[in-house]
């Protein structure tokens, strides 16, 4: 018995190693910038860390940039300290330098899920592309309203605010706004940005009602709470851990405090140095109310943590799970099973398997997966400059010009095709600090992370985990009243009983509010999986393509891990229903 056990074992590790070779492993292809423009000290390569010249603002020695280059591609941690020259602080200087973070981590393998180098990102847009100089100014503009409540980002709220409406009006003006958004595509009305799509994610539901999903407001029962889930549990904001309980109130950053506004901060945090200014973080909780609240939230999370609690919270409420493994689970009635035991529950439950521990397990899992694949993206095939970087670029375009005739005007085309974003900042800058730069006021002080724009780890992590989600629970469950009276996420729900909460009065509570048509599972989901990315843009260290094609590379991670997964489960019948981030829908089953 045992040495059949160990060979039945063997097999599925080589049917499941046999399922991922067999897939298609894509050749990955950049945009060109770095050999476009080496010419021009690879202007639009990643190069924090590496020493950068004054006037320019351009790596010093394309040489170094080269050595940076060849590191990454030999692969080992030590090369980018024994080959890769870099700026030192001057003696008797008290700041310290910043490493570059994990470079080396897409080369490794693993032995589940898709290889890192088995799943690739499409080109970003270029230098000179519309695309392009869409997404910094739309960068810009979520700089212009890190300080404006959320619930005035959507419909609901009423005219929005002056710096949204101003900021929408000056997107839709620019020529990729103009061409219907190609290739990657927007949530509008009418083919324009509004109040209700402007700077939210592309996928089924996320421009339905508030901006932020409920994942990052609502609370949960508590252990020892007899009776139905009640309004009372979700308003208060706290998610049971156990029998601990965490709050969804967040530490906060203090308002209208920006960074690298001036070009010898920019400069300093540039070449790698730990940053003069600290951020002042307020030991007074909300919820979370603004862009900047969110923005640090994703600045000190765990990167899997939100859809850690989305699991917790969704457990607790008795949401239901994907009706092809519900019945394993104890979770639902067997007539799909035995039709003559219609009505009755298997006295076999759910936990290791088909049930809590299993799906918190996966949903943490998948996110290593993740984060390899999205580090080979970085380093060894973009190697994308972040906006901080590109804002210096158009800061400093006449003196680039100047020194490098190859730039051909490239980046003062970039400025001046988005001129009436660049005043605005300029504008706001000053008001600020007292600068009227185009440099890009950053919400944290040290700017971007040690690694390139593209992709997103963020986004790449939230792209596995809600996949992993939505596999697993039931997309078709809305938000509202069961007939028990019961508040949550279920497929039958009493008519208008559809509710949301959003935070008001500056976080200091949830107010609860109505809505015609429920709110999806698949949509608060999509919503949880954007708001995280795109949280990131807010504060300055992402572009919208670095959310886009990040949460379609995570996805199909996941998925892949859930194909070899599939495979484990030899007897109960198992199978998911995968919503994915474009509207189709994947089928993962037993073969």
């Amino acid at each position: 018995m045992t040495d059949n056990r160990a060979l039945t074992a063997r097999r599925i590790r080589e049917d499941a190693a046999e399922l991922a070779y067999q897939r298609h492993h894509p050749a990955h292809q950049a945009n060109g910038d770095e050999q476009r423009l080496a010419s021009v000290n690879y202007a639009m390569s990643f190069t924090k860390g590496l020493d950068h010249d004054p006037v320019t603002g351009l790596v010093n020695e394309p040489r170094h940039f080269e050595a940076f280059r060849g590191a990454i591609d030999e692969g080992r941690a030590e090369a980018f300290t024994t080959r890769v020259p870099v700026p030192l602080p001057a003696p008797g200087d008290d700041f310290g330098r910043r490493q570059w973070e994990a470079p080396t981590a897409g080369v490794v393998y693993d032995l589940e899920g898709p290889d890192a180098q088995a799943v690739t990102m499409a080109p970003a847009p270029p230098l000179g592309s519309d695309e392009l100089a869409f997404e910094m100014a739309e960068v810009y503009e979520l700089a212009l309203v890190r300080d404006v409540p959320f619930h005035l980002f959507d419909a609901a709220g009423g005219a929005g605010s002056a710096p949204i409406t101003a900021g929408i009006d000056r997107m839709n003006a620019l020529p990729y706004a103009q061409a219907g958004f190609p290739g990657r595509p927007r949530k509008t009305e009418g083919g324009a940005l509004t109040l209700q799509t402007v700077f939210r994610g592309s996928s089924p539901g996320v421009d339905e009602g508030p901006y932020l999903s409920q994942f990052m407001l609502m609370g949960t029962a508590f252990p020892g709470e007899a009776g139905i889930t009640l309004p009372e549990h979700l308003e208060r904001g706290q998610i049971a851990y156990g029998a601990q309980c965490i709050p969804q109130k967040v530490l906060t950053a203090e308002k209208e405090l920006d960074f690298m506004q001036d070009k010898d901060n920019w400069l300093h945090v540039q070449q790698g140095f730990t940053p003069l200014e600290e951020a002042v973080i307020s030991t007074e909780k909300r919820f979370i109310n603004t862009p900047r609240d969110l923005a640090t939230y994703v600045h000190f999370d765990a990167l899997y943590q939100a859809y850690l609690n989305a699991t917790l919270m969704m457990l607790n409420l008795g949401t239901p799970f994907d009706p092809g493994f519900a019945a394993l689970s104890g979770m639902r009635p067997i007539y799909d099973l035995n039709p003559s035991m219609d009505g009755r529950h298997l006295n076999a439950g759910g936990f290791a398997l088909y049930g809590g521990p299993h799906i918190l397990t996966l949903v943490t899992e998948v996110a290593t997966r993740a984060l390899k694949a999205v580090r080979f993206q970085k380093f060894n095939n973009h190697l994308r400059a972040r906006p901080e970087a590109l804002a210096g670029r158009i800061q400093c375009a006449e003196e680039i010009e100047c020194a490098h005739q190859t730039a051909c005007g490239a980046f003062s085309d970039l400025r001046d095709g988005i001129s009436d974003t660049v005043d605005a900042v300029r504008e706001f800058n000053n008001d600020r600090v007292g600068l009227s730069t185009a440099l890009l006021p950053m919400a944290f002080a040290e700017g971007s992370p040690m690694h390139p724009a593209y992709g997103a780890g963020h986004a790449t992590v939230a792209g596995a985990c809600v996949t992993i989600l939505k596999a697993y629970f039931d997309c078709g469950a809305r938000l509202g009243v069961n007939p028990d009276g019961s508040h949550g996420f279920f497929k039958d729900i009493v008519n208008d009983s559809g509710f949301f909460y959003e935070s008001m009065n500056h976080g200091a509570e949830l107010a609860k509010k109505q809505i015609h048509c429920p709110l999806s599972l698949e949509g608060e989901l999509n919503k949880l999986a954007a708001n995280i990315s795109i949280g990131r843009n807010m504060a300055g260290v992402h572009y919208f393509t670095d959310y886009y094609d990040s949460l379609r590379m995570g996805e199909e991670i996941a998925i892949g891990m859930l194909e070899e997964q599939a495979l484990c489960y030899p007897t109960d019948h198992f199978a998911l229903s995968v919503p994915k981030f474009d509207g189709g829908v994947v089928r993962i089953g037993r073969r």
